[in-house]
């Protein structure tokens, strides 16, 4: 199981800027798009930086402090399009930015992914969670019917509860299921037919060590 990755989230339509652009001009595309900045690029379209309006603040009656180049914010914090949401959430938290520009290989810029993205895949409906939980993990991972363990999502934390056939199996789902985009928690109510690990369960089964 792999999150889904930020190129599945990112927008390629992003609006950016040279280096040379005057501080109106930043000031007006931001104002048009109603958005919070935007990368800065070189000439071979390379992002050098990120201007925010917070950067712009102030600019006026500044002195030599007439473009983006020279009021962004520098080094861009920037992402890959095959990093995972939970990266860029993480850096974002990290670094405390709102967005992140999406960039290839040779750091030129292919799209840009915000907070309000992210936050659109990690507060996913329940009845869409649970549908990745039974087809992703139960039936393409551990090959098991999707009835043979029960499965309830409430506000994001996924129950399990059912029978697996070995102690081994009980927590590689528990993990899957927790590493599912938009998941909060695990509650594990699982038992199992065979101890096929080193300890030795008592007979009929045991619980699958869940949170009460």
């Amino acid at each position: 199981m792999k999150h889904r990755k930020i190129g599945n989230v990112m927008s390629d339509d992003v609006v950016r800027v040279g280096h040379g652009a005057s501080c109106e001009e930043v000031g007006a595309l931001l104002e048009r798009h109603r958005i919070g900045g935007l990368p800065v690029v070189d000439e071979d379209d390379k992002v050098v930086g990120v201007i925010t309006g917070t950067d712009l603040a102030g600019a006026d009656g500044v002195e030599g402090a007439v473009s983006a180049g020279q009021r962004m914010s520098r080094p861009a914090v920037t992402v890959r399009p095959q990093d995972t949401i939970v990266d860029a959430a993480r850096s974002m938290a990290r670094h405390r930015v709102e967005r992140l520009p999406v960039v290839d290989e040779e750091d030129r810029l292919i799209g840009i992914v915000t907070r309000r993205d992210l936050l659109r895949v990690f507060l996913r409906p329940d009845d869409e969670i649970r549908a990745e939980v039974i087809d992703e993990v139960l039936v393409r991972s551990l090959w098991l019917r999707p009835q043979s363990v029960a499965v309830t999502v409430t506000d994001g934390v996924v129950r399990l509860e059912g029978e697996l056939d070995r102690h081994s199996e009980v927590p590689i789902a528990v993990r899957m299921a927790g590493q599912v985009d938009g998941v909060v928690a695990v509650v594990d109510r699982l038992t199992y037919r065979v101890d096929d690990s080193r300890t030795t369960a008592p007979s009929g089964g045991a619980p699958g060590g869940g949170a009460p």
